[in-house]
């Protein structure tokens, strides 16, 4: 096509690319977990997170028991750009851009080895940012740090990512003894660990992988809590791309099993920011709580979560990011997304408006709420039920006991006023005006009347009684008719 034209190099500049590569936007927690693709990749069944704390010489490491990588094998790997986004991989390949591991540990440290073992044979490198921006080459270095020489005498085959220097985690002059910053990097590492739980459940709870924090097995996070009895799903649907959609709803605190699982299904970053859409490729999530720019996070509407699945072909059309970490739908699916969205957040809505109670009537039953929400224009009111049994029978106690059928029935409004409801009401802009009930006037001037004469009756002088009755709610909105008296 060129034929006949000049063609000159334009190879970029090593340490700037890799600056450039450093200010990608992973996280510690998104580095870590594109780690562990590239393991699960390597049809890893174990891998092992470990941290070694030693001030600003702390190290991260990540091994696993996948198939290894020869020399040559491992010196493509660490090569930038080692994967065409473009190819078709298999099913079970989390990588696409052949940037992740490069990406991820520049993102985090200066010095990043990968030491790996196949068929007996060990083989290692290492990046050293310092040493390519002083060659100003992208010039890999055959070292490994001593301590990590024979760390994968315990498998057959396998790969050990460490990670030293870690200048985005800790500060370089960082002495061992501050306990602030070990506390600092305690909690970083505590947020990587709840990020890895619940991005690689599927993996955890098919038993397909084991994750070793440390020494102990990391615990999966499942945001659909499927052990929950109470638990409402809805039937799945169906996008282009061999695309699924799959809705829960959450029961509400009061129908939760215990309190200690209530508390662990809000997830790490709270009940409220854990709602939405959860999208995963294959079983690797890769976007956790968002709403995908269709809905805004709203209270009401927090115990909705929905599962998108997606396969890897799918990765151009939902625009799958390098980190992983955010993904945004196809223009030919979003109404369907948003039109079944909508239902299973009405159904949140209504669970978390009821307390959990389930509003559908048996046959031949009918529910009897104590508040009735009425709607004028864009004005909600809300009344006591008086046909509501236990109203009843409340009056048929008073002529019994009125000071014990008062107290019950001041208990009773106390604990059920419908704040959910009003709440939801008020987020959706709904509850402009004052929602309060207008007295009728003949009622006002029944009620005046008897507790001026009270008042009175008590010694009270008639600007006295006037006095206190202006103090009272909701005798404080009607002074033309306190003055009238």
């Amino acid at each position: 096509m060129y034929e006949g034209f000049d063609t000159q190099e334009a190879i970029p500049e090593a340490a700037s690319m890799i600056e450039t590569f450093r200010a990608i936007g992973y996280n510690l927690e998104t580095a870590v977990a594109d780690i562990i693709d590239n393991s699960i990749t390597a049809c890893a069944k174990q891998v092992t997170i470990q941290r070694h704390w030693d001030g600003g010489n702390s190290i991260i490491s990540i091994k696993d028991n996948g198939i290894g990588m020869t020399n040559h094998e491992l010196i493509h790997a660490m090569r930038p750009g080692a994967q065409n986004p473009l190819e078709k991989r298999e099913e079970n390949d989390l990588g696409r851009f052949g940037l992740g591991l490069k990406t991820a540990s520049f993102s985090q440290c200066r010095k990043l080895t990968v030491i790996s073992k196949k068929n007996g044979v060990v083989s290692f490198w290492t990046w050293d940012l310092d040493f390519v921006a002083e060659c100003k080459e992208w010039k890999l270095i055959h070292w490994c740090p001593e301590d990590y020489k024979d760390s994968l005498d315990d498998v057959e085959s396998g790969t050990i990512v460490v990670w030293s220097e870690l200048d985005r985690v800790i500060s370089p002059n960082t002495d061992k003894s501050n306990e602030i910053a070990k506390e600092k990097f305690s909690t970083a590492l505590q947020k990587v660990r709840e990020h890895i739980a619940m991005t690689f459940h599927r993996f955890i709870e098919d038993k397909q992988l084991t994750i070793i924090w440390g020494t102990h097995p990391i615990i999966p996070w499942n945001p659909f809590c499927p052990s929950e009895a109470k638990r409402q799903s809805f039937p799945t649907d169906y996008l282009l791309g061999n695309v699924t959609l799959t809705g829960y709803v959450l029961p509400h605190k009061l129908n939760f099993s215990s309190e200690t699982a209530f508390h662990n299904a809000e997830g790490p970053k709270g009940w409220s920011a854990q709602q939405g859409f959860y999208v995963y490729r294959g079983k690797r999530l890769l976007l956790a709580g968002d709403w995908l720019g269709l809905f805004r996070k709203e209270e009401c509407c927090k115990l909705a979560r929905i599962a998108i699945d997606l396969p890897n072909s799918q990765d151009a059309e939902w625009q799958i990011d390098i980190k992983k970490s955010r993904a945004y739908p196809p223009t030919n699916c979003r109404e369907q997304i948003e039109q079944y969205a909508k239902k299973v957040r009405s159904f949140a809505e209504e669970v978390f408006r009821h307390r959990g109670k389930i509003l559908k009537q048996r046959a031949g039953q009918q529910f009897h709420p104590l508040w009735l929400e009425k709607k004028k224009d864009s004005s909600w009111s809300y009344i006591i039920n008086r046909d509501n049994p236990l109203i009843t029978h409340l009056k048929q106690q008073a002529e019994i006991d009125p000071a014990g059928a008062i107290d019950q029935m001041l208990l009773l409004i106390e604990s059920c006023v419908p704040t959910k409801t009003i709440f939801i009401n008020e987020a959706k802009g709904e509850d402009k005006n004052d929602t309060g009930v207008m007295l009728d006037t003949a009622s006002v001037k029944q009620m005046l009347k008897a507790m001026y004469n009270s008042f009175i009756n008590q010694g009270k002088s008639s600007l006295q009684a006037k006095a206190l009755l202006r103090i009272i709610e909701p005798f404080n909105y009607y002074e033309d008719l306190i003055d009238a008296l």
